[in-house]
């Protein structure tokens, strides 16, 4: 359905504060709302009596194709995990699978109530395209190492040079989809790499992503080889612009905490994934938080998180926060609703009759706990007053066709290979 404004009427609204209000609402095509008179000039009319909006999630740090790997390599070590199920398959990854991948992930995406992905993965144009067709929002940030990948044969210089063109050309929807540069880590890009890629975001305004202190190793191999952890190398050689994206962020001190702070970058939780490889560093909230960082939330990549479902992110970083501080008080529902819906200018329904959003309570003062930590359906989607998904059904993506596809992008593959 065409953007415009849509009137929800009998219904119980939760903004960014977290606070429940209620009776009718006009929703937007720029993301604002306000209370409806009942007189408006509007594109639908919407009977709320059975639904909660809120504002979309958003996934700060993904690899959206991997939901081709989902569910490969269980139960292993982090690098026995990449080395045996992960890095041989990506070898021989095409445009076409990724395609694919990354449609099934928007599916899953929309339906599960989230609208703005930051994406690191192979083949940026083709993810780039796939998610303006799909309508929902990104930062295709193309990878960038030093060694071959599936998209740049010929490694960095190819992939700067790429992604360069672009940045330059911009993408099959501007208003809604832009794209980056993924330096991939400190372990996989030579200084020069960095610099160079630092160089390109400063002249296009461009975003900067990157792999931060996610495991020990990678902290202890830095310090070893430069005399500094990863975050204070990347300060010393002028790498970081404003509102570099740094995903994990595990391993990280008091000092880097404020040289994130000072940049102005995104520090990105991504709990399920590191508890699921058992990383054994959990980004420090608390910490962050007091030494002024923007932290934001993501999911990983399928491959590592089982899931792109970002309610299940909130309750996963809520709890491992409280139980790694021994603080109950910490990530109460309000901070860990703004911590997962941060910057989204969407608006996403849920289904009130699904008994997990049960009791609602006085005022539905109930409801944004049952949200967080028991869970929902979503009936409706709305981005730029552009309806994604209505009642429970994805317009934009045709989920049967896309989860076909999937299955036969992954026999496909395991055919040949």
């Amino acid at each position: 359905m065409e953007g415009g404004t849509r009137r929800i009427t009998g219904t119980r609204l939760i903004d960014h504060d977290g606070s429940v209000q209620q009776g009718d609402f006009l929703l937007h095509p720029d993301g604002t709302m306000s209370l409806s008179r009942g007189d408006e000039d509007v594109v639908e009319i919407i009977d709320g009596t059975m639904r909660l909006v809120t504002r979309s999630f958003q996934n700060w740090h993904t690899h959206l194709s991997m939901v081709l790997n989902k569910s490969m390599g269980e139960a292993l070590p982090l690098m026995e995990w990449l080395e045996t199920s992960i890095f041989p398959i990506e070898r021989n990854l095409t445009a076409e699978f990724v395609e694919v991948g990354t449609r099934a992930a928007a599916a899953e995406m929309i339906a599960t109530g989230t609208t703005f992905a930051c994406d690191m993965y192979y083949h940026p144009d083709v993810v780039g395209q796939t998610l303006a067709e799909s309508g929902v929002r990104g930062i295709v940030c193309g990878p960038i190492t030093e060694f071959p990948t599936p998209s740049y044969p010929r490694g960095s210089e190819q992939a700067l040079s790429t992604m360069e063109r672009l940045i330059a050309e911009g993408s099959p929807s501007p208003e809604r989809v832009d794209y980056g540069i993924g330096t991939h880590s400190v372990y996989t890009c030579s200084e020069e790499t960095l610099k160079r890629a630092s160089e390109i975001s400063r002249d296009t305004g461009c975003t900067l992503s990157i792999h931060t202190s996610e495991t020990r190793k990678e902290v202890t191999d830095c310090h070893a080889e430069h005399g500094m952890y990863p975050i204070e190398y990347l300060d010393s050689i002028d790498y970081f612009t404003e509102g570099t994206v740094c995903a994990h962020c595990g391993w990280v001190t008091k000092r880097e905490m404020r040289i994130l702070a000072g940049h102005q970058a995104h520090a990105v939780h991504c709990p399920t994934s590191n508890q699921k490889l058992a990383c054994g560093g959990t980004m420090s909230y608390p910490a962050m938080r007091q030494a002024g960082v923007d932290v934001r939330l993501g999911t990983d990549g399928a491959a590592s998180n089982n899931a792109l479902d970002m309610r299940a992110e909130a309750k996963a970083a809520s709890l491992v926060q409280r139980h790694d501080h021994w603080d109950a008080r910490i990530l109460d529902p309000t901070e860990t609703w703004q911590l997962a819906t941060n910057g989204s200018t969407d608006w996403v329904t849920w289904d009130l009759d699904d008994i997990r959003m049960r009791p609602w309570g006085r005022d539905g003062r109930r409801l944004l706990a049952n949200l967080i930590y028991s869970g929902g359906g979503v009936l409706d989607v709305f981005v730029d007053g552009e309806t994604l998904r209505r009642d429970g059904r994805t317009l934009s993506i045709d989920e049967h066709s896309v989860a076909r596809a999937l299955e036969d992008a992954v026999t496909e593959y395991y055919a040949e290979h």
